[in-house]
């Protein structure tokens, strides 16, 4: 580590030649692990002829073939658990995960072994030290501690940095303020839905959390993190500089961190991820400033190989230029925007959630939100946002008619609808928010869609 800001300083630092070469290296050792396993993966590399050896520059990357969730869980289906995706027997495993849920028809099960462990954890005290964390802070991490991976990883990390780590499970929200404030914890980690909630409950509870100890608030789990007026939001609301982190449960821990300069999108760890920014149609590749699709090779997770995945996460790439912190390692810019498959088509326009938070936290009145779909007279379809917005606080009586106007703007011109309803009615969330109801009557059928949010 390296009080001046870097907690790998060769690593992150690294000349590009220099990091190419690390990068090519590991994914030669990579593909040898894959290719001795007997899942899909393995089978994969087999097939399409892919040899270590053969891989002499990081473009024979593209000469593995894509690998998919639904692969992922298809082998889990046809040999439960896991799918024969370990490199190890399961047996050997100290540790079992599970997605959080949210997409697909099933969670994905993870394994590892513990020298996975120490790396899932390094990799966040890249993070860590690289937003500020020091050993003198007091880290809160305000999570479940379930089977989802979310912050097991972070809570590892400092307690390797060598901060007080205080665990926030099985806690209510006003549990978790109070601690917060009882042990003056400097640091906060959490999604950033919940980072607003608790905002929400120190208003109710007639706490100042501005005028509070916590000076940062590291973000992870939701696009929502990379939102500017979402972390404008948290950061009044806190007093408290953020700085936006993203990571797997597939691949066990974070790939990419805001550093403290805080350049608006986050450093990929590339001497442990080899990432790729393709067309989510063809596949092919999209070159810095377009947006794509992320496909991740993952370098240090032994007991899982995982090889050009494809996430479904939208991304911008951006050179390491474009932030003055000195690493040599690119960038997201704004982080995760989305995800393919969270457009909405509604008459024939797209519609991201993404775009519709970054309205609506531009009013820091409002609470809470969802955003509902439906069929009007069995025919329309109709999109509205519902806002909390309690009290009525700062409004001056047109907040949804002003609302319903940017939003329609950042929609491409289509009516969005926006109805306020009563405090305490929506939904709220620890982990990740799902704040899409799409109850839609598909033409022709009896059966409303399922919720995507």
């Amino acid at each position: 580590m390296d009080p001046n800001g870097y907690w790998n300083p060769r690593h992150e630092t690294l000349p590009r030649p220099h990091l190419e070469e690390l990068q090519l290296t590991r994914l030669r050792a990579a593909v040898a692990r894959a290719r001795a396993a007997p899942g899909p993966q393995g089978r994969l590399l087999r097939e399409a002829g892919v040899r270590p050896e053969d891989l002499t520059r990081l473009d024979d990357v593209r000469r593995i073939p894509f690998f998919t969730r639904d692969a992922w869980m298809d082998a889990q289906q046809a040999a439960p658990p896991y799918g024969g995706l370990t490199a190890a027997p399961p047996d050997a495993a100290v540790r079992r995960h599970l997605t959080s849920g949210t997409s697909g028809k099933q969670p994905l099960r993870v394994l590892d072994g513990p020298e996975d462990w120490e790396w899932i954890s390094e990799m966040w005290c890249y993070a860590f030290w690289g937003f500020g964390v020091r050993p003198r802070d007091r880290v809160f991490l305000a999570f479940g501690y379930g089977s989802f991976i979310g912050f097991w990883g972070a809570h590892y990390a400092c307690e390797k940095i060598g901060c007080l780590t205080l665990p926030g499970g099985n806690m209510t929200t006003e549990t978790r303020l109070r601690q917060i404030l009882d042990d003056e914890a400097t640091v906060v980690c959490s999604t950033p839905t919940y980072a607003l909630r608790l905002a929400q409950e120190a208003r109710r509870l007639g706490i100042d959390l501005a005028a509070g100890p916590v000076g940062r608030v590291l973000l992870s789990g939701e696009p929502a993190g990379s939102i500017p007026a979402t972390k404008r939001l948290i950061e009044s609301e806190w007093g408290a500089r953020t700085a936006d982190t993203a990571g797997m449960t597939e691949l066990g821990t974070v790939f990419m961190f805001e550093c403290e300069d805080r350049p608006g999108g986050g450093h990929i760890i590339e001497d442990n991820f080899l990432e790729e920014v393709v067309d989510p149609v063809t596949g092919e590749p999209v070159p810095y400033g377009r947006q794509g699709e992320r496909v991740v090779t993952s370098f240090g997770r032994g007991f899982l190989p995982l090889l050009r995945y494809r996430t479904r996460d939208l991304v911008v790439r951006a050179p390491a230029g474009r932030c003055g912190c000195g690493r040599t390692w690119d960038l997201y810019d704004g982080g995760i925007r989305g995800r393919v498959d969270d457009m909405l088509l509604v008459r024939g326009t797209n519609v991201y959630p993404r775009a519709i938070e970054a309205v609506v936290r531009e009013h820091p009145e409002i609470d809470e939100f969802q955003i509902h779909l439906y069929t009007r007279d069995g025919i329309r379809e109709e999109i509205d946002v519902l806002i909390e917005v309690p009290g009525h606080r700062g409004t001056d009586g047109n907040l949804a008619a002003r609302l319903a106007k940017s939003l329609g703007a950042a929609a491409g011109g289509l009516r969005v609808g926006v109805r306020e309803v009563a405090a305490g009615s929506l939904p709220r969330f620890e982990l990740k928010a799902r704040r899409v109801r799409d109850e839609r009557i598909v033409i022709g059928g009896g059966d409303t869609r399922e919720a995507t949010g």
